[in-house]
């Protein structure tokens, strides 16, 4: 398994994390000898980053992925976890984030983790359920801060979403040592600019500002949640029709707009869609891992024949941009 050196962490994290959300559903409903399998064969394969949250099955993810672990003991293993802070906490930041951490440990099994990621939206100001970019640099950092002192966490994080703007103004001050990124065949714009009235959220070459930041990235949204299969389709297992985040404001959307991408599979670049979205993901350098929702081992195996593969050639990249330009004008 190829590894990339994750921002300016000084870790080396496989291409291919291990995703444990529940879009795919494994960690969260799937039968405990296939998590089991799953772990193991993601570790035997080199996947040396596992990504989870308390909201994924309202903290049974972590349990799961705890009880995987405690039981394999692999060594050297990253795992990440994450806190939603709801709106009713906001009046008390610092002791909600670290009551979250302190239960995710407990689940995991774990002294510490190595990334904690923010897993609210941010937007200028803040409202609703989103944090404020003040309330995340003057409460949230410093918790986080505090957390790490206490040997909690090794590393800071934040989920890339809400206003593009605000996601700048975060990445730019450097008191965040990762990001979770929207990159897929859908969106792009965190590497590239969008076309003019492009359906879509417009990062606004996110790339480049954790890139000087030094801020690693994690490939979150690969598949558009399961768009990029092709397929309306869904696993017993899995979530329904997830939200889209950063592309199209309904799944169905997400969907006839991926199958206007088979071209790139029947022209021979890839053996499937998902194949190809998972190659995308991996084709920009800013990459450091990418999460691939699933809900079987043998969705596990696919991502990571796909990821063997390597990145999609230049010709793919130039024709997927050409087949892009046609969403142009579209409603989101």
């Amino acid at each position: 398994m190829q590894t990339r050196a994750f921002g300016r962490t000084g870790m080396q994290l496989s291409v291919l994390g291990f995703g444990c959300g529940a879009v795919g559903g494994l960690m969260v409903r799937g039968d405990a000898r296939d998590q089991e399998r799953a772990v193991a064969r993601a570790i035997e394969a080199g996947v040396n980053y596992f990504d989870t949250a308390v909201q994924y099955g309202n903290g049974e993810s972590e349990k799961n992925l705890g009880r995987v672990l405690q039981r394999l003991k692999p060594p050297n293993v990253v795992v990440g976890t994450k806190v939603r802070l709801p709106s009713a906490d906001f009046g008390r930041i610092a002791e909600a984030i670290t009551k979250s951490l302190e239960s995710s440990l407990a689940r995991l099994r774990l002294d510490r983790v190595g990334i904690f990621h923010l897993h609210n939206a941010i937007t200028e100001s803040g409202g609703g359920e989103a944090l404020g970019v003040r309330q995340v640099l003057g409460e949230v950092v410093p918790a986080f801060e505090r957390l790490r002192q206490q040997g909690k966490t090794r590393f800071l994080g934040l989920t890339a979403i809400g206003d593009t703007s605000a996601l700048h103004q975060v990445i730019d001050a450097r008191v965040f040592d990762s990001a979770q990124v929207v990159y897929n065949m859908l969106n792009p714009s965190a590497a590239v600019a969008l076309s003019p009235n492009y359906p879509a959220q417009d990062y606004g070459r996110l790339f480049d500002h954790t890139k000087a930041a030094g801020v690693g990235v994690v490939g979150i949204r690969v598949l558009a949640g399961g768009a990029l299969s092709g397929s309306a389709e869904r696993h017993p297992i899995a979530s329904p029709p997830p939200e889209p985040i950063g592309s199209a404001l309904n799944y169905d959307a997400d969907v006839a707009r991926a199958r206007r991408l088979m071209l790139l599979v029947e022209e021979g670049f890839a053996a499937s869609l998902t194949e190809a979205a998972t190659r995308f993901a991996l084709s920009h350098p800013a990459m450091g891992t990418i999460l691939v929702g699933m809900a079987t081992p043998q969705q596990f195996e696919d991502a990571l024949a796909a990821v063997r593969k390597g990145p999609l050639p230049a010709g793919a990249l130039e024709r997927l941009s050409a087949l892009r330009q046609a969403f142009a004008g579209e409603p989101r």
